[in-house]
């Protein structure tokens, strides 16, 4: 049986201008998509209104552009798509895996056992809502289970879903739908084969593997990028460092990305965007890709940099 084309895609949230370390996994699935001959979509994560910035979504097209990250298809919006994931947690009602909670986050907090991303939800409403208590969310059941996933760079992750992060939220207490859930339906709805993204997104990963199962849906491939830190060590998004790039002047981020992401330095130096992407494409080789983080500001070490110098 054929495999299907390749489909990859970035999908950005619309809470600012685009800073370095998402133009980093942005580049990284372009020329992944593009040496594989596959199509590559951008879907805009606006589904929770209250972070989304005026405009942002406009300023993310346009930079993309300007570094000559062109995608094919009408670029698809989180916040037109609730009926999407609302079939979805219906699915999940039906079979038995999902359920009303009550809870407030103080009251996890309280009673939960601290986990790697904060309390872990006790199970409290899993047989039923506690008298004289309303629903709040709703939760996914998840099994007692240990969930092992392939990575083509981090080289995979396991995790034990109830005891390090129990029960998913789905829709949660203000409305909105759970990025996990809405992730899943998007990317099967939208035929993704190659899911290639910052390594922020690593510890998700099991999570999305188990909801696609409970869901019947296709698994796509992997790959989680270095992410690039700022000078306080922090995210790059959450730091003070996460200046916006310079769509005017795109070559410099450009080479600077490239090699990053442990890609062997063009033959020529590239005179516009264009023909960057001519040599780049090409070249492109994943199994090059470091799997550490990079500092803002200071030179990395990375798969480039074992074969042969990087260039200044």
């Amino acid at each position: 049986m054929n495999a299907p084309p390749y489909r990859g895609r970035f999908a950005p949230s619309p809470t600012g201008p685009l800073h370095f370390g998402s133009l980093l996994a942005a580049i990284g699935s372009f020329a992944d998509a593009r040496a594989h001959q596959g199509g590559w979509l951008v879907r805009i994560e606006d589904l929770d209104r209250n972070r989304a910035v005026a405009g942002a979504d406009r300023a993310i097209l346009s930079t993309l552009e300007a570094f000559g990250l062109d995608w094919d298809e009408t670029v698809v919006y989180q916040s037109q798509r609730r009926a999407l994931y609302q079939a979805a947690l219906e699915q999940l009602r039906e079979s038995g895996l999902s359920y009303p909670c009550a809870c407030t986050r103080r009251e996890i907090a309280a009673r939960g056992l601290q986990g790697p991303e904060g309390p872990i939800y006790p199970g409290t409403c899993r047989a039923g809502l506690p008298p004289n208590r309303s629903p709040r969310s709703e939760r996914l059941r998840v099994a007692d289970m240990e969930l092992s996933v392939p990575d083509a760079v981090q080289g995979g992750i396991v995790q034990h879903l109830a005891r390090e992060v129990g029960d998913l939220v789905l829709r949660r207490a203000d409305g909105f739908y759970a990025y996990q859930l809405a992730v899943v339906v998007d990317d099967a709805e939208q035929g993704i084969t190659q899911v290639v993204r910052g390594a922020d997104l690593l510890a998700s990963t099991p999570r999305q593997v188990y909801l696609q199962r409970c869901l019947g849906l296709p698994r796509p491939a992997y790959a989680h990028l270095p992410l690039v830190l700022g000078d306080d060590g922090r995210k790059l998004s959450k730091s003070l460092a996460a200046a916006p790039v310079d769509p005017s002047n795109p070559l410099p981020a450009l080479e600077r990305a490239w090699r990053l992401l442990g890609q062997t330095p063009l033959a020529e130096p590239p005179s516009d965007v264009e023909t960057f992407w001519q040599q780049a494409i090409p070249s492109w080789d994943p199994s090059r890709v470091p799997s550490g983080p990079h500092r803002l500001g200071s030179r990395q070490t990375g798969a480039a940099d074992r074969h042969a110098p990087a260039p200044q």
